[in-house]
């Protein structure tokens, strides 16, 4: 026996309804978006002036690693837009989620990195449907909108 409680078997309905139930109702409560609707996504690497290098070596990183699949943005070095730390975008295809994804996790070292899609509805895709890999940060979103 699991700490959790006995294992339920595969008829047996979950506490609280049934799936099905369950189902309907989170869907009366969200709109389901389509991930077609992710024209790019962004990653931002956030720094600050002691890690300064170790962000320009990360970049230099990116760059030689992913080539032509990622675009490099401007090395801000100073809060930009939405972005409570310096910083510099990755922008690149939905195909490349998973490998951008990946690459960053193992190696981001003590850099905290920021995800969104974009949709077309900044607020919501910075808000809403970010990723953060490492620590996360009150992002400004009056300047999406918000």
């Amino acid at each position: 026996m699991s700490a959790a409680g006995p294992p339920q078997s595969a008829n047996s309905a979950p506490a609280g309804g049934s799936e099905a139930a369950k189902l309907r109702a989170w869907g009366d409560h969200t709109s389901q978006r389509d991930t077609s609707s992710i024209s790019s996504w962004h990653a931002h690497v956030y720094f600050d002036a002691e890690r300064r290098d170790t962000a320009k070596a990360l970049r230099e990183a990116i760059a030689a690693h992913f080539r032509d699949r990622v675009t490099l943005g401007r090395f801000h070095e100073r809060p930009v837009g939405p972005h409570p730390q310096s910083s510099y975008q990755l922008a690149f295809a939905p195909v490349e989620l998973a490998e951008v994804v990946g690459w960053l996790a193992l190696n981001h070292g003590e850099l905290d990195v920021f995800l969104h899609p974009n949709t077309g509805d900044q607020l919501r895709d910075h808000r809403d449907s970010a990723v953060w890999i490492g620590r996360s940060y009150a992002l400004d979103l009056r300047a999406v909108g918000g």
